[in-house]
């Protein structure tokens, strides 16, 4: 079991890169094993808030505060493994650069019609487009997702007869 931390770090050879971004310039001092119980800490705290966030789904302010911030540390904890400038880095490469930026725009907006406007209709509909977004952001990850996604939901929603 412990093995997983060794074959997670065999990379590219070339770049003299690890997959867990060991090569960081000495900037972070975790370990293998401690970026990996990071990552798992991380993830499943945000999937906690995640599921803690249905059960007061009839307050939608506290749901979206909740669910937004198990949104945010889900994501954010792939930082642990690549690193954070490694994790900014893909999220702002240019194949998925409007991807993030539409994402991390609605969480924002989602806590702000949560925290601000305190609109009840607002935080549902921001929240919602979050998970759009989100979905939206993940598929960018796999290698034509979005393309499938794309033409999957044109053949569906295609009205002709």
């Amino acid at each position: 079991m412990w093995n997983i931390g060794r074959s997670l770090t065999v990379g590219n050879e070339e770049e003299g890169e690890s997959l867990l971004g060991e090569d960081s310039g000495g900037l972070c001092s975790l370990s293998t094993t401690q970026r990996i119980y990071g990552f798992a800490a991380s993830f499943v705290a945000g999937v906690v808030c995640m599921l803690l966030s249905m059960i007061v789904f009839v307050k939608p302010i506290k749901f979206a505060v909740l669910f937004t911030f198990g949104n945010l540390l889900a994501v954010g904890s792939t930082g642990f493994l690549l690193g954070p400038a490694q994790q900014l880095g893909m999220m702002f490469d240019p194949v998925r650069v409007f991807a993030t930026a539409i994402y991390l725009g609605c969480v924002v907006i989602a806590l702000i019609c949560a925290l601000w406007i305190h609109s009840k209709v607002l935080t549902i509909v921001a929240v919602i487009i979050e998970i759009g977004a989100l979905i939206w952001y993940s598929l960018s990850y796999i290698p034509f997702a979005r393309r499938m996604v794309s033409e999957l939901m044109i053949r569906l929603c295609d009205t002709e007869l």
